[in-house]
């Protein structure tokens, strides 16, 4: 990954800032570009100026959403060497640091990737299937909340009705909600239906639901978020993604309670939960191990946490020799 040059970009939803550096002892150069197909046009011009190619540049780049989606793809299209890195790894790699604005950020992320080109794995955009499959369960998370919001709302109605005898808003409420449930369903059905157009995917998708725990919603964000597996090597570091690793927390003789990081993915690690919960009482094999370790004195959230990080180490496991998970009567019992 060394390279003779290397680009930090900050992105904004309206522009993004560019910052050129060869060396740390060096001043770089640097400008603003619109975030747009014209402003990409010019950021080309400016690196076919500055003597940038792909053979000799690496673009570094936070992650920012859907507003770097067009910058990556089309660096990628030309087939740019281009890194995504979490915007609080960079930020904590520089040290104590005074002052932000969008210039200085980008240079900061340029001295980042010039400094840790060793470390730094290049990034691609995923599939259009999972992009398409991403973007729905986000508006499938939408429409949940906005149900829940209803949801929680139609008993406090109910007892207005009672004093007020205005029952509209409350039966309102209720078609709204029956409404609400027929839009997500479909929109389900929509995810299935996106995820088995790519054969790769496909299988992938069959081979997570013979885990059980693992309903449609959970097994189509883990493939969104492993890019169908191919970003995360194996289960410990997308756990630690999650957040569902354990890390151990002492310095010398102070020994602090072994816990999980709040960094995690936590709409990810809500879905995994709930796989939890339902293995708990539906799989012998996780049901026989909550047991023991409840009969240990361990607490449920600790328990849940553990079974958690069983169920992705299934998944990995199963997509790495690609064979269906098969509960064995030796499982069970040992």
């Amino acid at each position: 990954m060394k390279k003779k040059k290397y680009l930090g970009i900050d992105i904004s939803k309206k522009w993004f800032d560019a910052y050129l550096l060869t060396s740390l002892n060096e001043k770089g150069s640097e400008k603003r570009f619109n975030n747009s197909h014209s402003g990409l046009k010019y950021l080309f011009e400016w690196l076919s100026e500055s003597g940038c190619k792909p053979s000799n540049t690496l673009v570094c780049m936070e992650h920012t959403g859907t507003y770097g989606f067009l910058l990556q793809a089309c660096l990628q299209q030309h087939q740019w060497v281009t890194v995504l890195e979490p915007a609080l790894q960079i930020k904590q790699s520089m040290g104590m640091q005074r002052g932000k604005n969008d210039k200085v950020d980008a240079r900061r992320i340029a001295e980042y990737a010039y400094t840790n080109f060793e470390k730094l794995t290049p990034s691609k955009l995923p599939s259009r299937e999972l992009l398409k499959v991403k973007q729905m369960m986000t508006y499938h998370r939408q429409l949940v909340k906005t149900r829940t919001g209803f949801k929680n709302s139609i008993k406090s109605h109910k007892q207005y009705c009672q004093l007020t005898g205005l029952d509209k808003i409350h039966k309102d409420i209720r078609v709204q909600i029956n409404q609400l449930s027929k839009k997500i369903k479909g929109l389900e059905t929509q995810i299935i239906k996106c995820l088995k157009q790519d054969e790769e995917i496909k299988k992938n998708y069959i081979l997570l639901r013979t885990i059980k725990g693992y309903g449609p919603i959970l097994t189509a964000a883990i493939l969104v978020s492993t890019r169908n597996f191919a970003s995360f090597a194996n289960a410990r570091k997308y756990a630690c993604y999650v957040g569902v690793a354990p890390f151990e927390n002492s310095s010398g003789t102070f020994k602090g309670q072994t816990k999980t990081s709040a960094l995690g993915d936590k709409r990810i690690k809500t879905l995994l939960n709930n796989a939890a919960n339902s293995a708990s009482l539906y799989d012998p094999e996780i049901r026989h191990y909550y047991q023991r370790r409840l009969e240990a004195g361990k607490n449920h959230k600790c328990i849940m946490n553990a079974v958690a990080f069983k169920l992705l180490n299934r998944a990995f496991a199963i997509i790495k020799r690609q064979t269906p998970y098969v509960v064995t009567y030796e499982k069970i019992v040992a």
